[in-house]
């Protein structure tokens, strides 16, 4: 399923999304309605539209946290040619977002997108990395990973002007701002 020289896309969907249960959700954020479709469906959507391939990380019964779903991602695509880190909630992310991360990530070993002065998702890191990211365990994320790209120059911080590389849902007022959030930049478009 790798395209050749192209990143794989990691959909991290294996939290348990505690923070969203505890603000009152009945069920994962991941599966909430948003504008009637899940969550995570608003994401496959966007990473399919842009062309890339992609491997979802959702094992039953999840895993104990965001560093583990990272290895077991990149460990299950070991022939990729890097990969484009990307947490499940980010429904608002666009295609070409996530184009614009794999190019230039042909050109930077590790590659942030921005919005606004704020980091964002997907992080990309090229194939180098490989042994760091695999090695992720528990809840240790890739933050440290970034770190250490950035001891050696490694990183290329990139400005995108997609809100949705930072918009991400991590409780039930969440939903709310994006529903409200949305229907007002639909009002803007059609002016």
């Amino acid at each position: 399923m790798v395209a050749a020289g192209e990143p794989v896309i990691i959909i991290l969907a294996a939290g348990k999304g505690e923070r969203f249960l505890a603000s009152g959700g009945t069920t994962h954020k991941l599966d909430a309605l948003l504008h009637g479709k899940a969550v995570l469906q608003h994401v496959l959507d966007a990473v399919k539209a842009s062309g890339l391939p992609w491997h979802l990380v959702r094992p039953e019964g999840g895993t104990r946290g965001m560093g583990e779903s990272i290895a077991m991602g990149v460990r299950a695509t070991p022939d990729s040619p890097g990969w484009l880190i990307l947490p499940g909630d980010l429904p608002f992310i666009q295609p070409a977002s996530l184009l614009r991360v794999a190019q230039a990530l042909k050109a930077h070993p590790v590659v942030v997108p921005h919005y606004q002065q704020k980091q964002g998702h997907p992080v990309g890191f090229q194939r180098h990395y490989f042994a760091e990211l695999a090695g992720l365990c528990e809840d240790r994320g890739a933050k440290a990973v970034v770190c250490e790209a950035r001891e050696k120059s490694d990183v290329l911080d990139l400005a995108l002007k997609d809100a949705g590389v930072v918009q991400d849902v991590d409780v039930v007022g969440d939903l709310g701002e994006m529903e409200g959030a949305s229907s007002e930049d639909k009002k803007g478009r059609e002016c």
